[in-house]
């Protein structure tokens, strides 16, 4: 085997040419771990937003989004007395009676853009129980509560939605009582209001849906129980399975991440293999000379793909690097919410591992052409 040695010096006999190639690199690792970070980021907080013991009753057909869902008003009344085994809290039952809507807001005439709307009691705090508020107090009559990255999904600036501050929705004026988190949510993009003000302002005469949360009690009973009714026309979903279909939904928009970042991928590393073919084609004579003085070429082969993984992965730690102090902690919007980039482990391995893998593939083939000529016309090159 040829030194390790032998590898590090081949490398540093054109610096340029090695930032050129570790730059490149570094930039191919660093979409491979966007994407992966956005895929990871989108997953992760559709999946962490719903509950396998919050139960959401809706209107039947509607299952596929809680917007179109329309159910009488007095659901949650008869379902908090017909239903059995829900979590209490000093008596009272986690039945939350909710409207969910897409409405126009304003900190000025202006500027209008569109937020996705909660109408709640106070009982959602039983239901959504990882909602914390952070600043301010819990939303009274009057009043909205904005979640931490509200203003990130409405592109306004952070101190637009701080607490005593009055945003117009649908063209009436409300204060900010609070700031509230649901760490790993959608609902931390959300705003939140008293159900009345929202159905009044809505000109709405039904409820989007009652969510409902279990203690002893199973799905199949609240399941159940919408069979029995069937004059309000319910349809039972579990919380966790109806962010999983949403989930399902954005499927095609990961892929497409991952689609653009294999194309980027691609051409670096066709770019790359133009690259190294440059850099090994002078050297046909050097390596002849080292197959003359004894080194057989699967040595050699291997000497040269440690040269070009040992650039790649130099590419992928600056590329970490640039990802760790740049992306790390990035709010991402979406349609529905926002999430936080993280540099999680599978982040930091998709692009270790995309760095060891154009190390491999990149310095095979023109090493391989290096090597294939008869080594007497080798030796009389003129490279």
């Amino acid at each position: 085997m040829l030194p390790f040695g032998y590898a590090i010096r081949n490398l540093m006999r054109d610096p340029a040419r090695l930032l050129q190639a570790v730059l490149g690199s570094g930039l191919v690792v660093l979409m491979v771990m966007i994407a992966a970070a956005i895929n990871n980021g989108m997953v992760g907080v559709l999946s962490a937003s719903g509950s396998a013991k919050n139960i959401i009753l809706l209107g039947a057909g509607s299952e596929e989004s809680v917007l179109r869902s329309e159910i009488s008003d007095r659901t949650a009344g008869i379902a908090e007395s017909s239903i059995t085994g829900l979590e209490k809290q000093v008596d009272v039952r986690a039945v939350s009676p909710e409207i969910h809507q897409m409405s126009f807001i304003a900190i000025d005439s202006n500027d209008r853009k569109q937020a996705f709307m909660r109408g709640v009691t106070p009982r959602a705090l039983l239901v959504h129980q990882g909602v914390s508020v952070q600043a301010g107090h819990y939303v009274r009559p009057g009043q909205v509560m904005v979640g931490r990255l509200a203003w990130r999904r409405l592109g306004l600036p952070e101190e637009a939605l701080q607490p005593g501050a009055e945003i117009w929705v649908e063209g009436t004026p409300m204060t900010i009582a609070g700031i509230f988190a649901a760490p790993g949510t959608v609902m931390e993009s959300e705003i939140w209001m008293d159900l009345n003000d929202l159905r009044s302002m809505s000109l709405r005469e039904h409820l989007s849906c009652v969510v409902l949360r279990l203690d002893t009690g199973e799905f199949e009973d609240i399941d159940l129980f919408t069979k029995q009714r069937l004059d309000l026309e319910l349809a039972a979903l579990r919380e966790s399975d109806y962010f999983a279909k949403i989930a399902a939904f954005y499927a095609p928009i990961r892929g497409m991440t991952w689609m653009t970042a294999l194309l980027i991928a691609t051409g670096a590393l066709l770019g790359g293999l133009n690259t190294l073919y440059a850099a090994f084609a002078p050297r046909i004579r050097e390596i002849a000379t080292l197959q003359a003085i004894g080194f057989g070429r699967r040595a050699i082969l291997f000497s040269l793909v440690q040269e070009s993984t040992i650039t790649t992965l130099c590419g992928a730690l600056v590329a970490s690097f640039v990802a760790i102090g740049l992306l790390d902690g990035i709010a991402v919007s979406f349609s529905i919410g926002s999430f936080i980039l993280s540099v999680s482990p599978s982040v930091a391995m998709a692009g270790l591992m995309t760095g060891l893998g154009l190390g491999l593939v990149g310095a095979i083939p023109p090493g391989l052409r290096c090597l294939l000529p008869p080594l007497p016309s080798a030796l009389r090159s003129a490279g």
